[in-house]
C-alpha cells in the first residue's frame, strides 16, 4: 500500500492530509481541521476537551470515528494524530454544536 501525504491549504491555513490508495480515501488531520473551523489558538487542547465533553454528554467516543496516522508535526517529526475521512461528518456536527 502506497501512502501519499500532502499539505492542503484552506483559507491560508495548512491541513495535513493522507491518501490511502487501497481504500481510495483521503484522511485529514482532525487537529488541523479543528483549528480552521474554530479559530482556536490551541486546537489540540480544544479537540481533547471536545472528545471528553461528547463522551460524557452523549456517550460517544469521537476517537473511534478517527484513524491514528503518523503525520509530520510542526517540529518535523512523525507523530500519530487523529485523522478523519470525508465521510466522518459526526466530527463537524459536534464542533458546530460545541460553539
Amino acid at each position: 500500500m502506497k501512502q501519499d501525504t500532502a499539505v492542503q491549504m484552506f483559507e491560508d491555513r495548512k491541513i495535513r492530509t493522507y491518501f490511502d490508495e487501497k481504500m481510495e480515501e483521503w484522511y485529514f488531520s482532525v487537529i488541523d481541521v479543528v483549528e480552521v473551523l474554530t479559530d482556536s489558538s490551541n486546537s489540540r487542547n480544544y479537540w481533547f476537551k471536545m472528545k471528553q465533553r461528547v463522551r460524557l454528554e452523549d456517550g460517544i467516543e469521537l476517537s473511534t470515528l478517527c484513524r491514528q496516522l503518523k503525520m509530520t508535526a510542526s517540529d518535523g517529526k512523525l507523530r500519530a494524530t487523529d485523522c478523519a475521512n470525508v465521510q466522518t461528518q459526526n466530527l463537524r456536527d459536534h464542533m458546530s454544536e460545541a460553539e
